[in-house]
This record gives structure tokens, C-alpha cells and sequence, in this order.
């Protein structure tokens, strides 16, 4: 989820001419200084105090909605959300058409889990800002958080159609499309995020995991390889990568990626599963019970039988 707002000049300069132009002369120079020393306390992070300034310049005049938002974006940066999103919504009631408001308020709302509330704030940037793409981004997301896939991809479209070039739009509109088992358009999506980002780790394995369900285990292998490439201790692609192989019965190949992603997690119950299935096709019955018992050991009830089976 993207955040924005918090550091824009339209904000800072233009509201604030029009937001104090009608203040009386001698409370326009206090609430003005109050308010303008405020902002150079949050250019330098002096959050506390900027928000000392700007709850002063309320108290001079507090029907001024920009001081609010101020306030506000201080609150956000000391991760004050709730006081943030108090003083955006004090805001919006004061000025109810500023569409920066809304988005910042989505955010924090999509930050504490109100996805609603969230979509709520974002569809009114929407109809201030019809073409505000990280609005329908966010929209999307939190629509995916409520699993509403469909929503969601209905969202990352309209992304992508204002901004061919934005990939995340692409990455998220594919793991939408993963959910609901679309997995060729799964994969055209996490093809356009590699090609415009060959260095995206998370597609070449959604790709890959993609692939193999598939069936295309050669490539499912070749896109784990690649995200191993730019991210050796992605451990889980070593565990996707394993059974990829298991499937094309390189057991040992296998044996050696789940080794790989238990180096890296020791904790990994699958992998040891995996590991200790892999043996058993080798007739590696001793090293499957180490496996499989130690599975068990770290909580695996799908070992249990096979132990009491095969390991006596």
C-alpha cells in the first residue's frame, strides 16, 4: 500500500495562502507564524514540537482544515494513528473536498485493518481525483484484504490502464488472479513485472509456484533458480524448487533444495517431510525416519503414522 501526502508542496504553499487569507491581521501573523514554524519543525522531524505549533494555530483559528492535516501527518510520522485520523477527519469536516486527506486517512485506516473503512476514504479520492492511480492501488488492496478478489483486480486494471508502468499494479492483480486459480493470467502478470523489474524476486517464485501447478515443473525450477539468484536465503524458493524436482523424480536434487531451505529455516516442518519422502523414494529408509521424526517432533501429525509404520 502506497502512502502519500506527507511531503507536498501543494499542502505546504498553496492551501496555505488560501486557508489564511481571510484571517484578521493581527491572528493571521500569530496563527500564520505558529502554523509556518510548525512545518519547519516536520522538514527537520521535530514531531512533538510541530505538533505543539499547529495545535496552536488551532486554537487561534480553528476552522483552518490544512492545520489539522498537519497535525495530523505529525501524529502519522510518531505512529499516533488514531490522533492522526482524528485530525484528518476534523478536516475533511471543515474542507470535505480535500482528496489528500481521504488518502492519508485510508492509509492509517488500511494500516489498523479497517480494509472498509479504508476502501470508504479511497473511493472518495476517486471521485475528487478520477485519475489518482495509487487511490485505485490502495482500493485494490484493501478489496484483496477482504477477499474480494475479483474487486481487487477490477482496481489494479484501472491502475495499469492509467499507468502502464506500474508494477505492483501487475504483481497484485496476478496473486488475485493466483487466488482464484486463473494461473495463465497469473503468470502473463508476473511476466510484466519481470519485465519491467528483473531484479523482482516475488514474481520469478508466484510465477514458478504458477508453473507448477501446472505442470511446467522445468520452469517452475528456472523461475526459483533465478529468484535464488538475486536472493540466495529466499529459503522457501529452495522448497518449491525441491518439489519441482521431487515431481520430475530428481530425488537427489531434491533432497539437496530441501536441505538448503532447512539450513536457512531449521524449523521448516515441510521441508523435512519432503526431505524424508525424497529418501524414501531412494529407499533411504533410515534417513526418511530421521526426518520424518523430527517433523513430528517439531508438531507434524501427518508423520506420525508414517513413523509408527516404517520406523520401528
Amino acid at each position: 500500500v502506497r502512502s502519500r501526502g506527507l511531503g507536498d508542496v501543494y499542502k505546504r504553499q498553496l492551501i496555505l495562502l488560501i486557508a489564511f487569507a481571510s484571517f484578521g491581521l493581527s491572528a493571521q501573523r500569530t496563527a500564520e507564524d505558529y502554523f509556518n514554524r510548525g512545518i519547519s519543525k516536520s522538514d527537520l522531524k521535530n514531531y512533538y514540537g510541530a505538533i505543539r505549533d499547529f495545535t496552536k494555530a488551532i486554537k487561534l483559528r480553528p476552522n483552518v482544515s490544512i492545520a489539522y492535516f498537519n497535525r495530523g501527518i505529525s501524529k502519522e510520522n510518531l505512529q499516533d494513528y488514531y490522533g492522526a485520523i482524528a485530525d484528518y477527519t476534523k478536516a475533511i469536516e471543515i474542507f470535505p473536498d480535500y482528496s489528500e486527506v481521504y488518502f492519508n486517512r485510508g492509509y492509517l485506516k488500511y494500516v489498523l485493518l479497517d480494509y472498509e473503512g479504508a476502501i470508504a476514504d479511497y473511493t472518495k479520492v476517486i471521485e475528487l481525483e478520477p485519475n489518482y492511480e495509487d487511490a485505485y492501488y490502495n482500493r485494490g488492496n484493501s478489496k484483496s484484504n477482504l477477499k474480494d478478489y475479483y474487486g481487487a483486480i477490477v482496481d489494479y486494471t484501472k491502475v495499469i490502464e492509467l499507468n502502464p508502468n506500474y508494477e505492483e499494479a501487475y504483481y497484485s492483480r496476478g496473486y488475485s488472479k493466483y487466488v482464484l486459480k486463473y494461473y495463465y493470467g497469473a503468470i502473463a502478470d508476473f511476466t510484466k513485472v519481470i519485465e519491467l523489474d528483473p531484479t523482482y524476486v516475488r514474481a520469478y517464485y508466484n510465477r514458478a509456484i504458477s508453473k507448477a501447478i501446472l505442470k511446467d515443473y522445468e520452469g517452475s525450477i528456472a523461475d526459483d533458480t533465478k529468484a535464488l539468484e538475486f536472493d540466495p536465503n529466499y529459503f522457501i524458493a529452495y522448497y518449491n524448487r525441491g518439489l519441482s524436482k521431487h515431481k520430475l523424480k530428481d530425488y537427489y536434487g531434491a533432497i539437496a533444495d530441501y536441505t538448503k531451505a532447512i539450513e536457512l529455516s531449521p524449523y521448516y516442518i515441510s521441508a523435512y517431510v519432503n526431505r524424508g519422502i525424497s529418501k524414501e523414494n531412494l529407499v533411504d529408509i533410515k534417513g526418511a525416519c530421521r526426518d520424518w521424526k523430527k517433523a513430528e517432533k517439531l508438531g507434524s501429525k501427518r508423520t506420525a503414522n508414517w513413523v509408527r509404520d516404517q520406523c520401528n
